[in-house]
């Protein structure tokens, strides 16, 4: 699930090209080019978004990535049962299938510090000093980007939600990127989950979610360009260890060659991250009940969210748009959403 301001791209026809892809959807914006030409691949320009029978799309913003929500919503009616996100920049990397969610996962983190919710996953796959955005900026040079260990499993961890890492140009902030910005090549190794009440940020980037999920992968449409995935996977985290599930992260399968960003501008957008998501996690993990169903558990955490003051009401009757259109979809292809 892609959306595209560009012509296609090499990455996005190594998905396309892959057989291991039933389809890649490609969603337009108004800067979006007129036509796609790419075997393998669904483009919804603006004009037949105003047809699908999706009732967020009268009140998504423009030229902001939530558009791909449309995409989602038209991978679960029609039937998929796993919806991968990436970006059309990440490109399969050779030999790689790219179906991150087909890996056994048999290995959990061990948590670096008892009192600490959250661990850096880039530091158990690499010996650089290098952290997923999103991560609190105080932890980055603190016991919890030091190496980190795991403990094998029984049986496979029930994951819900896959992470695959990014070589090249990984999904780094831009304090990193103006301090250090040194490529990075993610170590091989097995998969490995996180246990219930052990958070990591995660991305969009090359990000496989279960379908009965659906209702998590909502992209908050009213908050800065490069907190809005983050923000999702922090709310998502203690939504899935009430549903008994984790998530999981896989080695690199796809290289990013990113997009031309000006820094600075990265890092003006990134400031409201640095400046609630921890507040974000908490306030999601204090408010999620093991007894709510999963859209519940959402409606409940983004109201709780609006009290604090990290998004707006009309986040909240986004969300109810988007919630309605998940029971629409997942109808159709013969589920109820939980």
């Amino acid at each position: 699930m892609i959306t595209s301001i560009f012509p296609p791209t090499a990455s996005v026809a190594s998905f396309a090209q892959s057989a291991a892809f039933a389809e890649v959807i490609v969603v337009g914006d108004r800067k979006s080019p007129d036509g796609y030409d790419l075997t393998g691949s669904r483009f919804i320009p603006v004009s037949e978004q105003e047809s699908l029978p999706w009732g967020l799309g009268r009140d998504l913003p423009f030229n902001h990535y939530c558009r791909k929500m449309l995409g989602y919503l038209e991978a679960a009616a029609g039937g998929a049962d796993i919806i991968f996100d990436t970006d059309d920049d990440n490109q399969l990397i050779n030999g790689q299938h790219g179906r991150i969610w087909e890996e056994s996962c048999l290995h959990e983190v061990v948590a670096t510090d008892a009192a600490e919710p959250y661990v850096n996953i880039y530091r158990l796959f690499s010996d650089q000093p290098i952290w997923p955005r999103g991560l609190p900026l105080e932890l980055i040079r603190s016991s919890i980007s030091q190496p980190l260990t795991c403990r094998e499993l029984d049986q496979p961890a029930p994951v819900g939600i896959w992470q695959g890492l990014a070589n090249g140009d990984p999904d780094v902030d831009a304090i990193y990127r103006l301090t250090n910005n040194q490529p990075c090549d993610f170590q091989s190794r097995p998969a490995v989950a996180l246990p219930a009440g052990v958070c990591c940020p995660f991305n969009s980037q090359n990000t496989a979610f279960r379908r009965e999920l659906l209702p998590l992968m909502y992209l908050p449409a009213f908050v800065s360009f490069r907190y809005t995935d983050i923000l999702r996977g922090l709310v998502a985290q203690p939504i899935l260890w009430a549903a008994g599930l984790q998530l999981a992260f896989t080695a690199a399968t796809v290289f990013q060659d990113r997009n031309v960003h000006n820094y600075l501008r990265d890092m003006e957008s990134e400031v409201p991250m640095y400046l609630t998501g921890r507040s974000a996690f908490d306030t999601a993990a204090a408010t999620v009940s093991a007894n709510s169903s999963i859209s519940d558990n959402l409606r409940a955490v983004y109201a709780a969210l609006e009290t604090k003051g990290i998004v707006e009401a009309r986040e909240r009757s986004l969300l109810d748009l988007w919630l309605s259109d998940c029971d629409t979809a997942l109808a159709a292809a013969g589920m109820s959403r939980n």
